[in-house]
């Protein structure tokens, strides 16, 4: 097991506490700003997976968005750890920290540096349909369980794209929801139950992003 607060890392971000056989969701984003929506997703992971933990993963920059306007990473990792609330959810700008800028390099340095953990990657619908855009997304799937949590307006488009159609072989049922961690990838829930509309442009857009 690591030392409390887990090992520091180069830029002094730290990876969280850890030990082998927990089951462990990955929710990775800007959280430029973090919402609601954000601890919605992640309660909903924790309580249907029945996840020990959940980490919000803040990327220093996604890499398929612009950065005009991004705050800097010590501000949306506060407003996170504001936000979340919640003694399963531990918030991380580990990526900054071991320098990288994709999930499936760092989803990779996860697997060799925590063994015996069984990681979830975690997602809205939204980003689902966006899925085929990141880099190595089929090494992504191939490396980890994805759980997709239902988000309005998303519900048709993702369930339909390409990224679920190469996921469907892997396919559990929403009642076998609670098995995902511990499958071996290529594996894939949808989680469908309460929604929120939150979203973090619609609030910067509404000048209430963060500064």
């Amino acid at each position: 097991m690591t030392p409390p607060g887990g090992p520091r890392s180069p830029g002094g971000l730290h990876l969280p506490a850890w030990a082998p056989g927990l089951r462990i969701g990955l929710f990775g984003g800007s959280f430029n700003p973090p919402h609601a929506g954000h601890r919605l997703v992640s309660t909903t992971a924790l309580r249907r997976l029945a996840l020990d933990r959940v980490w919000w993963v803040v990327t220093p920059g996604n890499p398929l968005k612009r950065h005009d306007g991004l705050a800097d990473l010590d501000t949306r990792i506060a407003a996170a750890r504001a936000v979340a609330d919640h003694p399963g959810i531990a918030v991380t700008g580990l990526e900054a920290g071991i320098g990288m800028r994709y999930t499936v390099d760092t989803v990779r340095y996860l697997r060799r540096r925590c063994p015996g953990v069984h990681f979830v990657w975690i997602m809205g619908a939204d980003n689902l349909v966006q899925l085929p855009r990141w880099r190595r997304w089929r090494d992504l799937v191939a490396l980890v369980p994805v759980a997709v949590v239902d988000r309005p307006g998303s519900t048709f488009r993702s369930l339909n794209g390409r990224a679920a159609a190469v996921l469907a072989p892997g396919r559990l049922r929403e009642s076998e929801a609670h098995r995902l961690a511990t499958r071996h990838a290529p594996a894939f829930v949808y989680l469908h139950g309460p929604r929120s509309a939150a979203s973090s442009t619609a609030l910067r857009h509404a000048g209430k992003g963060l500064v």
